[in-house]
């Protein structure tokens, strides 16, 4: 039996360790997070953290797994790599990765290629970007340099707020890294995206329209998306040119990438994220449920190196989303009323974090979630009145 060495058992990540049971291989998870749901699954559970690249090496070196996957986690993309690269397995290039998944690292990389980029500096101290606060049109946006799910990101007008958000982003930093860039103004609604690409070419790309909560503590971590996506179909086709022009350059193989884009006034497609790996918030079972492709089983395949030429590209039927349940306080979680006709005609499945009664905190980030829910719709207009007015359909109570 083949060995897949998963990393992470989050509860995000608990349908690939699921999904590798059903297609055979003798599971094996790691994270420094022992009660994290996706080891009860998994045939065997190694408590080393994801982003220590040299355990994670020794760990799968003793082991002899066949195959390394990093599911719907950006900090633990590189150490995929770089332990497939190490051990010999199927992956994608580490310094590739590397550039993906660090901002600044992408932000260059951009530039030097000739890609549609807002103008950003990294630093390592606040006197720096003080020094250099006038390079900069405003507003901007400061952000950790190795986060994800937009935890530490702060959009600020004037140098009054730069200590508060540098401070903030420090705090989420790993690697003390922040990075300052102009903010992009936006056409619609920003998009969210999971791509696939078989031995260096695109073969799928599903897009979506995402949502936030203006009024919580992180207006800029989504709590929901929807598809069909409404990007114009000739900035679609532009945005995929520039996608595989960066599989391109980069000498990306086979895998899923996560991609988060914003569309200036005039049309222009910026690709903010594009992280080595799928997409969080259950994005990949909305996809199934949109398309019939089921991208979590594509991922473990190209971890292994089984073939994975029979993937082909399907629009998206219907009507669906996800929103995520979080609440803009702290205190117990009493309860969560749905509007019946919304329950009965609109809610697909419901998974929850945390039991009634538990302690929850304010949402700052996809740390912070107790749930989703998925969502089907009649229309594409019922489905972005709903998901731009969720809270008429459900509400969180916490005292």
């Amino acid at each position: 039996m083949k060995k897949i060495l998963l990393l992470g058992g989050a509860y995000s990540q608990v349908a690939s360790v699921i999904k590798a049971k059903d297609l055979g291989y003798y599971t094996i998870t790691c994270d420094y997070c022992p009660d994290n749901p996706g080891h009860k699954y998994a045939d065997e559970y190694h408590n080393v953290s994801t982003t220590d690249k040299d355990a994670v090496l020794q760990l799968a070196s003793e082991l002899n797994v066949d195959g390394i996957v990093c599911y719907a986690s950006d900090p633990a993309a590189p150490t995929a790599s770089y332990v497939a690269e190490k051990l010999g397995l199927a992956g994608q290039p580490f310094k590739s990765v590397e550039i993906l998944s660090y901002k600044d690292k992408f932000r260059e990389f951009l530039a030097n290629n000739g890609f549609n980029v807002p103008y950003a500096e990294s630093f390592t101290s606040l006197e720096d970007i003080v020094k250099a606060w006038d390079k900069f049109r405003k507003p901007v946006m400061v952000k950790p340099t190795d986060s994800s799910g937009s935890k530490g990101v702060s959009k600020i007008y004037s140098i009054n707020e730069l200590e508060k958000a540098y401070q903030y982003a420090l705090s989420i930093s790993r690697n003390k890294v922040i990075i300052v860039e102009e903010f992009i103004d936006i056409l619609g609604s920003q998009h969210d995206g999971d791509v696939f690409s078989v031995n260096g070419k695109i073969v799928f790309y599903s897009f979506s329209n995402q949502y936030f909560d203006k009024q919580s503590d992180n207006p800029y971590s989504p709590i929901g998306e929807s598809w069909p996506c409404s990007m114009p179909k000739d900035v679609e086709e532009r945005l995929i040119n520039d996608i595989q022009k960066i599989i391109d350059i980069l000498e990306l193989k086979t895998g899923a990438y996560n991609v988060e884009v914003r569309i200036s006034p005039e049309g222009v497609p910026y690709i903010l994220e594009m992280g080595a790996r799928n997409g969080g918030n259950m994005v990949p079972q909305v996809i199934k449920l949109a398309t019939s492709i089921d991208l979590v089983e594509y991922t473990l395949k190209a971890g292994m190196g089984d073939d994975c030429s029979d993937l082909k590209h399907r629009d998206v039927t219907g009507f669906w989303s996800y929103h995520i349940l979080h609440s803009n306080k702290s205190g117990i979680l009493r309860d969560i009323k749905f509007e019946p006709n919304f329950k009965s005609n609109n809610l697909v499945d419901l998974i929850l974090m945390k039991e009634l009664g538990s302690e929850i905190s304010l949402f700052s980030g996809s740390g912070n979630i107790f749930g989703i829910m998925l969502l089907t719709f009649e229309s594409y207009d019922e489905m972005i009145n709903k998901m731009e007015n969720i809270n008429k359909y459900i509400e969180v109570i916490v005292e």
